[in-house]
């Protein structure tokens, strides 16, 4: 990866819909030679995919909280059992193995206080973990 890549990566991560046509004149590549680019760090694994990024308030059908929840495990407790379980209950979407007091930080949503409280008592009870701590997102923004 030389720099024209690093380029190009920082302007799909600030419009992944970006047009070869406006991605090359961008960083001073014909259309085609911008898509070889893009193909190849695609098939190389640099750029593992695309997504979009939604605004929870936007999205109506799913109401709720947007959690983000500090977890130290039991010491018998193996991490990769704990990743796997952790991202099987529900709500849960994200866990980061973290520096730091805790061991991780999940990122999770719940319909409510009472689903929230029934995320961490599954945590405690079934997925090991020792300590919590938990942080409600009050606005998200994203670039």
């Amino acid at each position: 990866m030389d720099d024209l890549d690093r380029e190009i990566l920082g302007e799909l991560r600030a419009d992944a819909r970006i047009s070869y046509r406006d991605l090359g004149a961008r960083v001073g590549l014909s259309a085609n030679a911008a898509a070889d680019r893009v193909r190849r760090l695609v098939r190389t694994g640099v750029i593992r995919g695309f997504t979009a990024l939604v605004d929870p308030a936007a999205d109506a059908s799913r109401p709720g909280l947007t959690v983000f929840i500090d977890v130290r495990l039991r010491p018998e407790t193996d991490s990769d059992a704990f990743e796997a379980l952790a991202l099987r209950l529900p709500g849960v979407t994200e866990a980061s193995h973290v520096t730091g007091e805790y061991d991780y930080l999940l990122r999770a949503r719940a319909a409510d206080a009472a689903a929230l409280d029934q995320l961490l008592r599954r945590l405690k009870h079934e997925a090991g973990v020792a300590v919590s701590s938990t942080r409600l997102a009050l606005r998200t923004t994203t670039r």
